[in-house]
């Protein structure tokens, strides 16, 4: 990279640069004679000096001018004004300078504005365009944050810089020359006082400065470490929490913090003395010219309107003068920031930027063999992962590695990907280096997994087809206004360096996953979840999740034909006490209490979470009919039964699973009231203590928590209180609700509970399992189970995947490498989550899937089950870094080597 930012600067926006240099050398002419006007006006208009008889008139705006050769020039003879129409004509004269002065600042400003910018964005692309470029090994030494601090923060300076690079000094150093040069004209000693003051400052101030720009870089620095320190706290807080080290990590944090501090403190000291200084040297002058400009004045050698306009003219020096010296500070310490970034992102053996280019058409089969030719690798500490190893995987193969821990398969699995480059030796593909060809041969020939997974921030279906989007294949289609602002988009992207690739645009290659479109790819999907065994846990999310019908045409409808085929299935099958039903003259008795009274889902903010109990009108509603009486006692003798029951165990104790009203936490809590409120009822009770005794009702399951506090009487109150409530339910309040209704969907409830359209019983303790299969069953018959599974696709799997188990985001990661054929699947131990038996089903299951529809890709995976090796047609058997063994499984087992030991064990 360019270490120089200033030429950075120059070649990239030379022709920028030139226009608006020339812009500000025009600019000057309107600064220089808005300087000169205010003289004409107090000389001539106020004070009288060429009107001297009454009438007398002078000529206004006339431009004339000699040029060589040709004499005079007369452009305009003027126009003839008396001493009244001369002042406001110079007055107007005078705006118009301002107004032009005004716009000539407007526009450059607002250049420099959109030239910084687009270098900004062109330094940020470069930089991340780098990353992508780093080798392997160089992430190991890297925290993200601290290069996205750098990519984010630290170049944010430099954009700002950029339109003042060559502009700033021109323009600032232009208009300090220009009223200096001025204020020569008017008085020589004046001139002299006010070159010597800018002198002084112009050699005080950056020395001082210097010591601003030391501390700026600590200061850099210590917070792009706080920044990866933090990362490093989110990314191993379970490891915190494991082994009590918050306290430690709190001190650490805190020492950091104490160390930003003082460097701040400091740098505050020394900039404000420095701008004490400063300011000191800035009044300094015009008090001078007070002094001395007055004594001239007086003595006769200065006329007062010299005076003011160069008084005048000093104003507007110490602004530009005082912003040449900040622009000076800025320069050196943007150049010493953009050195820091440089120094980061200098890193030895980057990709080859060919390497990495776009590529639309299908490269084709990869046919050669893969082999590695002599190869050693080894770690940063420069210790031996594999050593002179050479082998040859042709395609059509299938082979299984095996060995110890440290056996050295993992390692060459990790060079067939082209994530360890070799140290000595090297990875070939038909006699090429596998380094030296294109990614877009590597990365669609070759597919690799590991147990090592992440996910990139999305659904699982962005995430499922990720390996799919290597190219954009067909642009998105814009109209009108869009189409405007993807015009201006590729314009800009090109002005800045950018690549203008449509991001909206359909990257997916349908080919490589055997799709021929968007509506064709959902089969082979499927195909690839139910070999992973992925499939289950995805009907899951999507019966958890929350589906707007309108997103999902169609949907609704079957929903509740499902819900009335579930009932007759279970009918048929003697099972109808599985599920009570929600019933509009009835109480669910399977159903907590809050969801008898409401009898609907909450949708809006009147009703959700706590603020039902201070809503006016539900508090009026149970008020009245006297129901607040009896969930206040209701709510109470559970508060008793659960402190007796539970106050004397441990918070982690696995009865308090079983609580859905209250938590550990909330014992000694309870404990407290129910002394206050020993004998004293629901009068004396606070408005908040009756809701904290009132909630605990509210999630109360007669059968399943078994306090026999629900009467039939009381079952029926709460019903008929249900019926007052949604009777007399405010316009305003409607939407906040969706009522229970046997023939219409939930939008508000998960697709589980639209089925259900109830509770399960409780009588029934596998009842959770048995409607689980009945539903998935009747999803397929009813031909709903694509849809729902679609929908658990747009899941949002979090940051890193971690909404996902770990055995889900393996199995996403083998499914990931799965949807799309390749010539070459490299599996490292893939599946370390699950137990043997799931491991093979799955590898059977894998092998069986690649070679569908006459394919016949090579298949190396690396074992962790060796039992397994007999599924593969060679076993390589790696020992400390060497091949030890190389044959077919039925060879090996009668030799009595180290693959017999392995399989014995």
């Amino acid at each position: 990279m360019e270490k120089r930012l200033a030429r950075y600067i120059w070649t990239h926006t030379r022709a920028q640069q030139l226009w608006i240099l020339l812009v500000v050398a025009i600019s000057m002419v309107p600064y220089f004679l808005s300087f000169d006007l205010p003289k004409q006006i107090v000389n001539g208009p106020i004070q009288g000096q060429g009107f001297d008889q009454p009438g007398a008139t002078q000529t206004f705006m006339n431009i004339s001018f000699d040029l060589p050769w040709l004499g005079p020039v007369t452009l305009f003879d003027g126009i003839d004004l008396t001493r009244m129409q001369m002042l406001f004509a110079l007055s107007l004269v005078f705006l118009a300078l301002v107004i032009v002065n005004g716009l000539f600042k407007f526009y450059i400003n607002t250049y420099k504005g959109r030239l910084g910018e687009r270098l900004l964005r062109r330094i940020r692309f470069e930089l991340i365009d780098r990353i992508l470029r780093f080798p392997p090994n160089q992430f190991k030494r890297m925290k993200g944050a601290e290069v996205a601090s750098m990519v984010k923060d630290e170049v944010e300076p430099l954009g700002g810089f950029t339109g003042d690079a060559f502009v700033q000094p021109a323009l600032l150093g232009g208009q300090a020359l220009t009223a200096l040069f001025f204020i020569f004209m008017q008085n020589a000693w004046l001139g002299l006082i006010a070159a010597v003051m800018v002198g002084v400052q112009a050699v005080i101030i950056p020395r001082m400065r210097r010591r601003l720009l030391v501390l700026g870089r600590e200061r850099q620095i210590t917070a792009r470490e706080l920044a990866g320190r933090v990362s490093e706290i989110v990314d191993g807080i379970g490891t915190i929490h494991a082994y009590d080290t918050s306290n430690y990590e709190r001190a650490d944090i805190a020492s950091r913090l104490g160390r930003i501090f003082k460097i701040r403190y400091d740098l505050y000291q020394w900039k404000f003395l420095v701008k004490f200084i400063n300011n000191f040297l800035a009044q300094l002058t015009p008090f001078l010219f007070y002094c001395i400009g007055g004594y001239l004045a007086l003595q006769g050698r200065l006329d007062i309107g010299q005076l003011i306009a160069v008084i005048s003219a000093y104003k507007d020096l110490p602004g530009p003068l005082k912003d040449l010296i900040d622009w000076d500070q800025t320069r050196q310490d943007v150049q010493v920031k953009y050195l820091q970034v440089v120094e980061q992102f200098s890193v030895e053996r980057t990709i080859d930027p060919s390497i990495q280019a776009v590529a639309i058409e299908d490269p084709g089969p990869m046919k050669h063999p893969l082999a590695a030719v002599n190869l050693s690798l080894a770690d940063d500490s420069g210790a031996k992962l594999l050593e002179r190893v050479s082998v040859q995987i042709h395609p059509g193969e299938t082979v299984a590695i095996v060995g110890g821990a440290a056996g050295g398969g993992d390692m060459l699995a990790e060079a067939f990907a082209r994530l360890t480059w070799p140290e000595s030796g090297k990875i070939t593909a038909g006699g090429d280096d596998l380094l030296e060809l294109p990614e877009s041969i590597t990365g669609r020939c070759i597919s690799y997994v590991s147990a090592d997974t992440y996910f990139f921030y999305g659904t699982l279906r962005d995430n499922l087809l990720y390996g799919l989007k290597h190219a954009p294949l067909k642009d998105a289609a814009y109209e009108g206004s869009g189409a405007a602002h993807r015009k201006w988009e590729i314009n800009e992207a090109r002005m800045a360096g950018n690549p203008d690739y449509d991001v909206n645009g359909d990257w997916i290659d349908y080919q490589a996953a055997d799709a021929t479109d968007r509506e064709d790819l959902f089969t082979p999907v499927l195909s690839v979840l139910d070999t992973v065994q992925l499939s289950k846990d995805i009907l899951d999310l999507a019966l958890r999740s929350t589906v707007s019908p309108n997103d999902h045409p169609g949907l609704a409808e079957g929903i509740v034909e499902m819900r009335h085929a579930l009932r007759e299935e279970l009918e048929e099958a003697g099972l109808s006490s599985l599920i009570v039903s929600f019933e509009p003259g009835a109480y669910n008795t399977e159903a907590t209490v809050g969801e008898n009274l409401l009898f609907g889902t909450a949708t809006g903010p009147a009703f959700i979470g706590k603020a039902i109990a201070k809503n006016a009108y539900f508090r009026s509603v149970i008020g009245r009919t006297g129901l607040d009486r009896a969930m206040f006692d209701m709510g109470y003798s559970i508060a008793e039964n659960a402190v007796e029951l539970f106050a004397d165990l441990p918070p982690d104790h696995p009865f308090f699973q079983q609580l859905t009203f209250m938590t550990a936490d909330d014992i000694p809590e309870y404990q407290l009231l129910l002394q206050k409120l020993q004998g004293k009822g629901f009068d004396a009770a606070s408005e908040d203590e009756k809701g904290a005794i009132i909630r605990l009702s509210f999630r109360y399951i007669e059968p399943r928590h078994r306090f026999g506090l629900l009467t039939p009487e009381l079952m029926a109150k709460i019903v008929d209180v249900r019926r007052q409530f949604h009777d007399g339910l405010p316009e305003s309040m409607r939407g906040d609700i969706e009522r229970y209704d046997p023939d219409h969907y939930l939008a508000s409830a998960s697709l589980m509970d639209n089925i259900l359209f109830g509770r399960i019983s409780h009588k029934h303790s596998d009842g959770s399992k048995r409607i689980r299969s009945i539903v998935s069953s009747l999803l397929n018959s009813l031909g709903l189970l694509e849809n729902v599974i679609d929908i658990g696709l747009d899941f949002n799997v979090g940051a890193g995947g971690k909404r996902l188990t770990a055995v889900q985001r393996q199995k996403l990661n083998l499914a990931r490498a799965l949807v799309r054929r390749s010539d070459y699947y490299i599996f490292n131990r893939p599946l370390p989550g699950l137990d043997h038996r799931l491991q093979d089903e799955i590898v059977r299951d894998v092998l069986k899937l690649v070679r569908r529809d006459g394919r016949d890709p090579a298949v190396v995976w690396v074992l962790s089950n060796t039992a397994l090796s007999s599924l593969f047609d060679r076993v390589l058997v790696f020992d400390r870094g060497m091949l030890v063994e190389d044959g077919t499984h039925a060879a090996l087992v009668e030799n009595n080597g180290i693959f017999k030991e392995l399989v014995s064990s």
